[in-house]
């Protein structure tokens, strides 16, 4: 493993192994023993697009590493004024450990990678969201203690979300299904993928995919830089909600997961997101562990 730039690169041993390792670094942060794996490496973080949860689990992360983070915005950066991606890997490549970058197109991450020569994660695109999927996935084995045997629901737009919620799951048993309106479904080699190499089901019918589910996920119905669309997407995704009706027919003990930041009202009821605000914020805390491991494996 020399990059994180998408979940279908991955193993399932790879995948694994990040897990556990997200593990033993929670339980040694929450027990008080220092891990300085990383004393003086730099990762430096490239922002095209703004974030919460990714600039400051990542920066606490290396942080805690005992390495340090440069945040990097597209105004900091000759990328941003028309210097081409692989020049500016080559020479980000000589300074730093390690890149994350959270921008649009999923190429400029995989041009990175391919013209750099350090690590690259990708801290989001709008074709993947693996960091997100791993902390994810930590949360689903935190609370059930397995994936085989699992039924992970994810209802909303089929974005970058949706594909790496679909490859995660299915890499780890799960079985998996999606319930999108039409014209906002999955990518459809994700899908094939998916029907091919695991229990897959992708549908617009949100009570058939949420039908003994347990795990119900969703998202917002309009992300960064779609806001021009929002009442579009409004009509679109109606009835395109997790709330006491979708709950009832999920297994009993069914967690609710979402990525953040939550639109109560829109994707998820207020009533549904408050009764599972444990889960869902534990989640948002494993977004520090689990890219912790992913620092680890790429940059130690």
């Amino acid at each position: 493993m020399k990059h994180l730039l998408k979940l279908g690169d991955l193993t399932d041993k790879e995948i694994y192994h990040i897990l556990n390792l997200a593990d033993q670094l929670k339980f040694e942060r929450k027990h008080g023993i220092e891990h300085p794996i990383l004393k003086g490496k730099t990762l430096g973080m490239i922002f095209q697009k703004a974030s919460t949860r990714t600039r400051v689990s990542f920066e606490t992360g290396m942080y805690q590493l005992g390495g340090s983070a440069l945040f990097l915005s597209s105004n900091d950066l000759q990328i941003g004024r028309g210097e081409p991606v692989q020049d500016t890997a080559r020479v980000l490549s000589r300074y730093l450990d390690g890149i994350m970058i959270r921008t649009f197109e999923q190429q400029e991450v995989e041009d990175l990678a391919q013209y750099g020569s350090i690590p690259v994660i990708n801290g989001l695109t709008d074709y993947a969201h693996p960091c997100q999927v791993l902390a994810d996935l930590m949360t689903i084995r935190e609370r059930k203690g397995m994936f085989k045997g699992l039924k992970l629901c994810f209802i909303g737009d089929g974005n970058n979300m949706a594909n790496s919620l679909i490859v995660g799951g299915i890499k780890m048993g799960m079985a998996v299904s999606v319930a999108c309106p039409t014209g906002y479904l999955p990518d459809a080699e994700i899908c094939a993928w998916a029907k091919e190499n695991g229990d897959f089901t992708c549908t617009t019918s949100v009570l058939e995919a949420a039908e003994n589910a347990d795990v119900i996920y969703t998202d917002v119905w309009a992300s960064m830089g779609q806001e021009g669309e929002a009442a579009i997407r409004r009509a679109a995704f109606e009835g395109y909600q997790v709330n006491a009706e979708v709950m009832k027919v999920a297994k009993n003990d069914a967690m609710v997961l979402h990525c953040l930041p939550a639109h109560r009202g829109e994707e998820i009821t207020a009533d549904v997101f408050e009764a599972h605000a444990d889960e869902i914020f534990e989640e948002a805390e494993n977004r520090l562990h689990a890219q912790k491991a992913v620092l680890v494996t790429l940059m130690k």
